[in-house]
C-alpha cells in the first residue's frame, strides 16, 4: 500500500527559511564581532610586541675568559688535547663552513697549524705545533722560526649573569648540534615547521580538558612559538583569556620571524634548571652546566636529555633524579624514532649510554667568587653601569685547570675539617654510653688563593665552601693573620743586618742578626701606659734561650715578640705595611699577627719572600675588549721592591725549615714533596701560607661569627694546602718546581745542632744547613777552642773541664748596603692574640747518660743549661 505524504505547507517552509536567515545573520554578527575583537586585541598587543622587540630580546652580557694556555716544547700534551682546546675556544677546522672569526686550525700527521682570526685575542700570526707521541717536540712560526712557547686562544669561563642571576650563552641556529632541533620538536612540537604558530588539534584537546577541569593534562596545547610568546610577554597563569592573548602574540611572532629564527630565540630563552644560585637558561648554558661542553659538541643522547628537561627541569634534574632524567631521555629518543629523525637502532644505542654528566660543580667550573671580583673591578675601572649590556670580552688571569684543582682540594680538605669539628662536639656521658653530637655546630668557612709569585697573576680563587649557599667572598674578608705574619718580624731583623746594625740581646750584648741569634723564650711582661701585656706560647711552654731559626720553626710567640722588640716594633709594622698589610701598627702584638688582612692581601704580601724581595700586587683583570675583539683597556700589574733579595732568601730558607721540620711538617706527611717554604698560623682562625718556585698559595679556615674554631693551622689549613699543591704539581705547567736558589752574597753552611757552630768530623752526626749573609756566618767549628778541647781519653771517661756553653757567634761586618734603616723603637701593645707554636711533644726531654753514652759522646743536657736546645726540630710536631 502506498502512503502519500501531505505537501509541506507554505507557512512552515517560510518559517524555516526565516530561522536560517536569522541564524546566519546572528552568526555573521558574532563572526564580525569576533573579527573586530580579534583586530582590536591584535592591534593592541601588536603595539606591546613592537615596543618589546625594539630592544634586544636578550641581554648581551659580558663574557669572562681565562688566561691563555701556554704550550712549550717538552710539555706532555697531545694533538687531540690541543684540538679540543681550540674547538672549545670557537676555532673551526680549515675548510669547514662557516669560517669562525676566532680562527681556524689544520690537523696534519703529527702537527697542528693554528691560524688566529680577526676576533682572536692574539695577533693573526699562525704557528705550527709538532708532537712526538704525547709530547710537544717543537713550535715554529709561519716562517719556520723556532718559538720558545705559544699561547692558545683563551677559553670562555662564563658569561656574567644579569640582575636576576640568570646565565645564558647565546647561540645561533647554525651553531646548534645536528640532533638538538629534531629532539626538541619531536617531544614538544611535532608539526613546528608545518603549522603557522598554533596547532589547532592540540589546542582543541587543551580546551576540552580545561573545560572538564582536568589539571593533570599538560600536553600539546602550546607550540614552541606559543611557549616563546608566553616566556617573553606573559605570566605563567593558565586561563582561557591568557591563552587567547598568547595566540595573538604567537601570530605576531610568526609574522615577523621565520621558523629558524623562532627556534633560535626559543633555544636561548628556555629554562633548563638551576646551578648553585644561578638559573640556567638556553641550550648553550645548559650544555656547559650539565656536560661541560660547547653546545656544538653535544651528541644524540645529550641532545635528547636536554630536550627532555624542558617538561620539568627541577623534577628531572639529572644530578638529583638520574633515573627520572634517563627515563625521560629515552622517551625523547622514542619520539624521534616516531618522527623519523633517527632510526630505532640509533635510539637503542643511545639508550644504552649512561648520562655522563660533568663532575665539576659551579665552584670548580665557573670560579664564581673570582668572577664576582672581576665584575667589581670592571665597574670600578669602567665606571659604566651598562657595561654588562655591551657584550664585552673580559680577559682574566684565571687558569681553569688550577681552579678545578683548588675547588677539589677545598672540597676534600673541608671534609676533614668538618670531621674534626664534629669530633669536638661529640660527647659521651660515660665510657660505654652512646655518643651524642651537639645540634648547634657551626662549621667553618674557607678561602684559597693561588697566584704566580713572579707575575702576581691570580690563577685560582675559592672564596667559600659553597657559592650556591653563600656568595660572601671570604678571600677578601679581613681577619687577624695569626702566625703567618711572623716571617715579617724575622725579615725585618735580617733587613737590619744589611747595614751592620747591632741588635741588643737579652744579656746586654750586641750582634748582627742571623738564624742562630739567641732569643729569650721565657715569658715577659710589657708595659704600655698603665696596662700590662704578657704574651705566652700556644701551649704555655718555655724553651729558655733558643735560636731564631728554632723559634720560627716551632712558631714561638714569646721569642718572636722578643725579636720584634730588638728590631723595633715600628720597623716591623712599617715593613708589613709596605708589603700590603695596611693595618699593622708598632705594638708588641704585631709580631704575632694581631692585626688583620684579607687572604688575598696576604698572598700579595708573601710575594715579597717568593719573588726575591719585590712585592707584586695580585691581579685578575688583563684586558677588556669589545664584542668584535677591539681593545678597550689593558691592564698591567704594579710592583715595588721591598726587601733586598738576600733578605728574601734568608727568610725563605727559614720557612723551608718550618715546612720540613716544624709546625708545617703535616704538608710533608701528606705526600707533598716538592721544594717549598711555608708557615702555619692560628688565632681564632686557621691559616697556611706557602710557596714553591712557581706557585704561591694562601689557605684560610674560620667561622663567620669570629668564634674560635679551636683547630690549629697545621690541622685545618695545612692539609688543604698540601692537597692543592699535590694536584697543582701534577699539571704540566706547574710540574717544573725547582730548589730556591740563593742570590750572590749568601753563604750556606752546615752547623752542629748542639753548638750551632760549623760542623766538622768530630761532630758531624747531627747537623743542619743554615743560610747567612756573607760575613755573618759562624767561623768557629764545634771542636774549636771555645768548644770541647779535651783529649780522647778525657772524652771517653767523661773527665776534665767541659765548657758550659758554646762560644758566641763571631760575625764580620758586611759591606753596607742599606735597604731600610732600622731604629729600635719598642712600643708595647695593648692587644693580645693567641698564636700557634710548638707542639708539646717537641719540648726537649732531659735524660741521664749512662756509661755508653759517655763513652760515645752523648750530650749531657743537664750540664749545658746555656746551650740552645735544637734537638726538637727533628721531631714531628703533629
Amino acid at each position: 500500500m502506498k502512503v502519500k505524504l501531505a505537501p509541506r505547507s507554505a507557512s512552515g517552509s517560510l518559517l524555516n527559511r526565516n530561522v536560517l536567515k536569522i541564524a546566519a545573520v546572528a552568526a555573521g554578527v558574532v563572526f564580525l564581532a569576533c573579527i573586530a575583537l580579534f583586530s582590536f586585541y591584535y592591534c593592541r598587543y601588536k603595539h606591546i610586541v613592537d615596543e618589546r622587540l625594539e630592544k634586544p630580546l636578550f641581554t648581551n652580557t659580558a663574557k669572562i675568559y681565562a688566561a691563555p694556555r701556554e704550550v712549550r716544547p717538552g710539555q706532555k700534551l697531545t694533538a687531540n688535547f690541543v684540538v679540543q682546546e681550540l674547538r672549545s675556544a670557537g676555532y673551526t677546522e680549515d675548510g669547514a663552513m662557516p669560517v669562525s672569526p676566532m680562527g681556524t686550525y689544520s690537523l696534519n700527521s703529527g702537527s697542528i697549524t693554528i691560524h688566529p682570526g680577526p676576533q682572536s685575542y692574539h695577533a693573526p700570526d699562525s704557528a705550527t705545533i709538532d708532537f712526538d707521541t704525547r709530547t710537544v717536540s717543537k713550535i715554529t712560526d709561519a716562517n719556520g722560526q723556532a718559538l720558545a712557547a705559544y699561547e692558545l686562544e683563551p677559553l670562555l669561563v662564563t658569561g656574567l649573569s644579569d640582575q636576576n642571576r640568570i646565565k645564558r650563552r647565546l647561540v645561533t641556529y647554525n651553531e646548534l648540534p645536528r640532533y638538538l632541533v629534531p629532539a626538541v620538536t619531536s617531544i614538544e612540537d611535532k608539526r613546528f615547521f608545518e603549522h603557522s604558530g598554533v596547532d589547532y588539534y592540540s589546542m582543541i584537546g587543551w580546551v576540552w580538558h580545561d573545560m572538564r577541569g582536568d589539571r593533570r593534562y599538560m600536553g600539546g596545547g602550546s607550540t614552541l612559538t606559543m611557549q616563546l610568546a608566553k616566556n617573553f610577554f606573559l605570566t605563567p597563569e593558565r586561563t582561557i583569556r591568557r591563552k587567547l592573548i598568547q595566540i595573538l602574540i604567537t601570530f605576531q611572532l610568526e609574522h615577523r620571524y621565520g621558523k629558524q629564527k623562532i627556534f633560535e630565540l626559543y633555544a636561548n630563552e628556555i629554562s633548563l634548571g638551576q646551578q648553585g644560585s644561578f638559573a640556567i637558561n638556553g641550550f648553550g648554558e645548559a650544555a656547559q652546566a650539565y656536560f661541560g661542553k660547547d653546545v656544538r659538541q653535544l651528541n644524540l643522547q645529550e641532545c635528547a636529555l636536554l630536550a627532555g628537561l624542558i617538561q620539568s627541569p627541577s623534577r628531572l634534574n639529572p644530578y638529583r633524579h638520574a633515573a627520572r632524567a634517563m627515563e625521560r631521555r629515552n622517551v625523547v629518543l622514542d619520539a624521534m624514532v616516531e618522527t623519523g629523525a633517527i632510526t630505532k637502532d640509533q635510539a637503542e644505542e643511545a639508550k644504552a649510554s649512561p648520562l655522563k654528566l660533568t663532575t665539576q660543580s659551579v665552584d670548580a667550573n665557573e670560579a664564581p667568587y673570582f668572577v664576582d671580583l672581576v665584575r667589581d673591578q670592571i665597574v670600578q675601572k669602567l665606571g659604566d653601569a651598562e657595561y654588562n649590556h655591551q657584550g664585552l670580552r673580559i680577559y682574566t688571569s684565571l687558569d681553569p685547570q688550577l681552579q678545578t684543582a683548588a675547588s677539589d682540594a677545598v672540597n676534600e680538605g673541608m671534609k676533614l675539617v668538618d670531621a674534626l669539628v664534629t669530633k669536638k662536639h661529640t660527647h659521651r656521658a660515660t665510657k660505654n654510653s652512646p655518643a651524642t653530637v651537639d645540634s648547634d655546630i657551626t662549621y667553618p668557612q674557607v678561602a684559597l688563593i693561588a697566584l704566580n709569585p713572579h707575575t702576581g697573576q691570580v690563577l685560582a680563587l675559592v672564596g667559600g665552601r659553597n657559592y650556591g649557599m653563600s656568595q660572601f667572598n671570604h678571600a677578601v674578608r679581613h681577619r687577624p693573620t695569626g702566625s703567618i705574619f711572623k716571617p715579617f718580624v724575622y725579615a725585618a731583623a735580617f733587613n737590619s743586618s744589611l747595614s751592620g746594625a747591632q741588635l741588643t740581646n737579652s744579656d746586654g750584648t750586641s750582634s748582627v742578626f742571623t738564624p742562630v741569634t739567641m732569643l729569650n723564650d721565657e715569658q715577659t711582661t710589657y708595659t704600655v701606659g698603665d696596662q700590662e701585656y704578657t704574651p705566652h706560647n700556644f701551649h704555655n711552654e718555655e724553651y729558655g734561650m733558643i735560636t731564631a731559626r728554632f723559634a720560627l720553626q716551632e712558631s714561638q710567640n714569646v721569642a718572636t715578640i722578643a725579636l720584634g722588640q730588638m728590631v723595633g716594633f715600628n720597623n716591623v709594622a712599617a715593613l708589613a705595611r709596605d708589603a700590603g698589610i695596611k693595618s699593622a701598627r708598632g705594638t708588641p702584638s704585631v709580631a704575632i699577627g694581631a692585626y688583620d688582612a684579607a687572604p688575598l692581601d696576604m698572598a700579595g704580601a708573601y710575594t715579597v719572600f717568593a719573588n726575591g724581595g719585590v712585592k707584586i700586587d695580585p691581579w685578575m683583570l688583563a684586558s677588556v675588549r669589545s664584542a668584535n675583539g677591539d681593545v678597550i683597556s689593558e691592564y698591567s700589574p704594579t710592583s715595588k721592591p721591598i726587601l733586598d733579595p738576600r733578605v728574601a732568601y734568608l727568610t725563605t730558607s727559614m720557612l723551608e725549615n718550618v715546612i720540613n721540620h716544624g709546625t708545617g711538617i703535616k704538608v710533608r706527611s701528606m705526600g707533598f714533596t716538592a721544594p717549598a717554604a711555608g708557615k702555619t698560623g692560628t688565632s681564632n682562625d686557621a691559616w697556611f701560607a706557602g710557596y714553591t718556585s712557581n706557585l704561591l698559595c694562601i689557605v684560610w679556615v674560620g667561622n663567620d661569627d669570629y668564634s674560635d674554631i679551636k683547630l690549629q693551622g697545621a690541622d685545618a689549613a695545612a692539609p688543604i694546602f698540601a692537597e692543592f699543591m699535590k694536584r697543582a704539581v701534577a699539571l704540566p705547567q706547574y710540574s717544573d718546581t725547582k730548589n730556591f736558589e740563593p742570590p750572590a752574597g749568601i753563604t750556606e753552611v752546615q752547623l752542629d745542632k748542639a753548638t750551632n757552630l760549623i760542623a766538622d768530623a768530630s761532630c758531624s752526626t747531627s747537623v743542619y744547613t743554615a743560610a747567612f749573609l756573607d760575613g755573618t756566618q759562624p767561623t768557629d767549628t764545634c771542636d774549636h777552642t771555645n768548644g770541647d778541647q779535651r783529649n780522647l781519653f778525657q772524652k771517653i771517661f767523661g773527665i776534665g773541664q767541659k765548657p758550659v756553653g758554646p762560644a758566641p757567634v763571631q760575625t764580620a761586618q758586611p759591606a753596607p748596603q742599606p735597604v731600610a734603616p732600622m731604629t729600635p723603637a719598642p712600643n708595647p701593645a695593648q692587644s693580645v692574640v693567641t698564636e700557634n707554636s710548638a707542639d708539646p711533644n717537641a719540648q726537649q726531654t732531659k735524660k741521664k747518660r749512662g756509661f755508653f753514652g759517655r763513652l760515645f759522646g752523648g750530650k749531657k743536657d743537664d750540664q749545658q743549661p746555656q746551650q740552645p736546645q735544637q734537638q726538637p726540630q727533628q721531631q714531628n710536631p703533629q
